[in-house]
């Protein structure tokens, strides 16, 4: 697959896929009558498009990730739970990932201080490899490793496939619940960005900061009756609308795509060869009007490459970096290198795991009902 992508990648920079070569090979198109549009005449893509395998594979292999971490986490709970019966298993690092909140707490204190913090690290590292991947390469976290993002999708195409179509919002609802997502993460921003780095300190020391992350799984694990209508709710809604929780309510997806803004990574599509189809607009999961812009810049790209992988024009569409041509195998090796590279990192620094003793968790866990927000 890797040899046939780099084949195509060298016959796309070549005059034969370009519009002037393949158009001389085929004939010119037809004279417009005066006053009628010009019909552009499809030059059909040189090679097969691997772009949704090469997307779909890193989805599957980082959500097999999250339920491997998922087992782990519950497997170490539950041991506590029980008193020390059961199976003992070290606390898995990475759950912290699911902290958001602590992660963005510990890089401003990371910022404020110079120091890594001691507790709940690898919320930090986590959000620094998501941040780094939106900036470089548009908001793939979300399009490519997300786990919540990849379920939600599997939806509304399990919804398609159902019901034959998904529904859109009118567009003055559309613009307005968009906005909840970048309140949502202005008021999470807010309230972090007036906390000294002594207060984030006491706040992650104290008992419900030390296991926030065992507080969320007996949220997940314990749904109140309010918490699963709402959870219900988002699921039937995810099958009738387009990665609606995503779209419209995720702050962290809202945090990716605000840094995506300054991202070299760009769709770009090329006037002279698009036939103007419009079915890359018609497979944007973001809604975008691919068909009518030049360069993809909106903080609500994923950079997911449905448009790309849909595209039937050669070189009418193509992931750019600056001024070089990005080809999928690249995006995935990119997103695949800066995550395994930072996470990889924290471990040789030895800033990967919370160091918190075994004796804490004896404590607390099982008054956990009883810890509340401070």
């Amino acid at each position: 697959m890797l040899k046939s992508s780099l084949v195509c990648n060298d016959l796309e920079n070549t005059p034969a896929a370009g519009s002037a070569g393949r158009f001389a090979t085929e004939g010119d198109p037809a004279p417009a009558k005066p006053g009628s549009p010009v019909r552009k005449k499809l030059v059909p893509r040189i090679c097969r498009d691997y772009s949704q395998a090469w997307r779909r594979s890193v989805q599957i292999l980082f959500l097999a990730l999250n339920a491997w971490i998922g087992l782990q986490f519950v497997l170490f709970v539950r041991y506590f739970e029980s008193g020390g019966r059961g199976i003992h298993v070290s606390r898995p690092p990475g759950v912290e990932g699911w902290l958001p909140i602590a992660g963005l707490m510990n890089l401003k204190y990371f910022l404020a201080t110079g120091r890594v913090p001691s507790l709940h690290p690898a919320a930090m590292f986590l959000l620094v490899s998501f941040l780094a991947i939106s900036i470089l390469f548009r908001k793939a976290f979300c399009g490519w490793l997300c786990p919540v993002g990849t379920l939600s999708e599997w939806l509304w195409k399990s919804g398609h496939k159902m019901l034959g179509r998904n529904w859109t919002l009118p567009r003055w609802v559309d613009l307005t619940l968009r906005g909840l997502k970048y309140l949502l993460l202005t008021f999470f921003l807010y309230a972090i960005a007036g906390m000294s780095a002594a207060a984030i300190e006491a706040f992650l020391s104290s008992p419900y900061g030390l296991v926030a992350d065992v507080k969320m799984l007996h949220f997940f694990q314990h749904l109140s009756e309010t918490a699963a209508f709402t959870l219900g709710a988002l699921l039937i809604h995810s099958i009738f609308f387009q990665n609606f929780w995503c779209r419209y309510l995720c702050p962290y997806g809202a945090l990716m795509g605000l840094a995506a803004i300054f991202s070299p990574t760009k769709i770009r599509r090329d006037e002279n060869r698009c036939i103007d189809c419009a079915k890359c607009t018609k497979a944007c999961p973001a809604l975008l009007k691919v068909d009518k812009l030049v360069a993809i810049r909106s903080a609500e790209c994923t950079g997911c490459l449905e448009c790309v992988a849909v595209c039937p024009a050669e070189g009418a569409l193509q992931v750019a970096s600056g001024k070089h041509s990005l080809s999928p195998w690249a995006m995935a090796a990119g997103v695949a290198i800066l995550f395994l590279g930072i996470v990889g990192f924290a471990q040789w620094q030895r800033s990967w795991k919370s160091d918190i003793p075994d004796a804490v968790y004896e404590q607390l866990i099982p008054q956990l009902d009883n810890l509340t927000h401070p």
